[in-house]
């Protein structure tokens, strides 16, 4: 399939968050996998329409209509990766969020636009009650994303099956979103499964860590909680979200690469 258009929706792993700026923006492996797509087309257009920490039903109230406006038919790619922003919250309800999911996907699928979809890293290295925890309610969440992906056709762009991803060195400084090595090697994995041209180095594993003294990994570690998980801690007793009163990147399909000149 040659695309003349694709069209990313989700939260900030779409958005690309702590990847490097580009256009003002971070770029993200959204942007990159558009990179490659525009070659093949002499009038591609993309549109992004994530913001992070947006929940599903955020992102079904606002950037479905929105993308369901701008589908031109098979040769549209809709991204759609929502509910990894559910699944970490204390009152997760999995009756409610896997339904929502499945149904925004068949929405999108009836529109006749091509649709990936992405299953949440169940096991990253981490170990404790609460990592056993979101484990289980990311294997649930998958199993869906899986279920509703085969019903409708849907490309499925699977972390679970490659080893290399749970590699924490991928990720920001945050620990929770990928930094922009991590953001290129997605980018390889989703040229692949569009069999689109993509580095095939992308499976392979980083060199073996060197080991970090105890007292870094404390300091790194209080660092980090001061100034990422009390915000977050923060902003979720209030019922606020990193996302609240951000507009999305590019919002209409725009011709794509940007020519600022």
């Amino acid at each position: 399939m040659i695309y003349s258009r694709f069209i990313a929706l989700g939260d900030s792993f779409t958005e690309g968050m702590c990847d490097e700026k580009k256009y003002g923006h971070y770029r993200g492996w959204a942007d990159r996998v558009a990179d490659v797509m525009a070659t093949f087309h002499p009038d591609f257009k993309y549109s992004n329409l994530a913001i992070r920490g947006k929940l599903v039903r955020q992102v079904i109230d606002e950037q479905i209509e929105a993308a369901l406006a701008q589908v031109t038919g098979p040769e549209t790619l809709i991204s759609f990766h929502a509910g990894a922003n559910d699944v970490i919250r204390p009152g997760y309800k999995p009756e409610i969020v896997l339904t929502q999911y499945a149904d925004a996907v068949r929405r999108l699928a009836a529109s006749g636009a091509t649709i990936m979809v992405f299953t949440v890293l169940e096991r990253t290295g981490n170990t404790g009650k609460t990592a056993k925890m979101w484990e289980a309610r990311f294997g649930g969440f998958n199993n869906n994303v899986r279920t509703v992906a085969a019903e409708v056709g849907a490309i499925v762009a699977d972390a679970n099956e490659e080893p290399a991803f749970s590699d924490r060195r991928f990720l920001a400084f945050d620990r929770l979103h990928l930094n922009a090595m991590g953001h290129d090697r997605v980018a390889q994995a989703v040229l692949e499964k569009l069999e689109l041209p993509f580095d095939h180095s992308w499976r392979t594993p980083l060199p073996p860590a060197k080991p970090e003294p105890k007292a870094l990994r404390a300091f790194v570690t209080a660092i980090w909680f001061i100034t990422f998980a009390l915000p977050w801690m923060w902003r979720r007793a209030r019922g606020k979200s990193s996302g609240d009163g951000r507009s999305c990147k590019y919002p209409i399909a725009i011709s794509w690469p940007l020519n600022l000149d």
